[in-house]
């Protein structure tokens, strides 16, 4: 997992429940760094650089897909 990129930064842990479902739905590897520590003291989000979504470099196109294809159907994500 050391090799894994940051794909989105996201700033509270309700912005990224949808995406867990399609990551995962799409077979994709991935992680949010920071995202227990926000869900225990949501504050602490922008001191720690927000919730990082991780994910391999080789999923990276896929995922960039897929946060654009959310955007477009106007869910909010950050």
């Amino acid at each position: 997992m050391k090799d894994f990129v940051t794909a989105a930064v996201f700033s509270y842990p309700h912005e990224i429940t949808i995406l867990k479902h399609l990551l995962t739905e799409a077979g994709i590897s991935f992680f949010f760094e920071n995202e227990t520590m926000t869900g225990i003291v949501p504050f602490y989000s922008f001191a720690l650089g927000g919730i990082k979504l991780k994910v391999h470099p080789n999923d990276l196109e896929t995922v960039t897909a897929i946060l654009k294809d959310l955007s477009d159907n106007h869910l909010k994500i950050v």
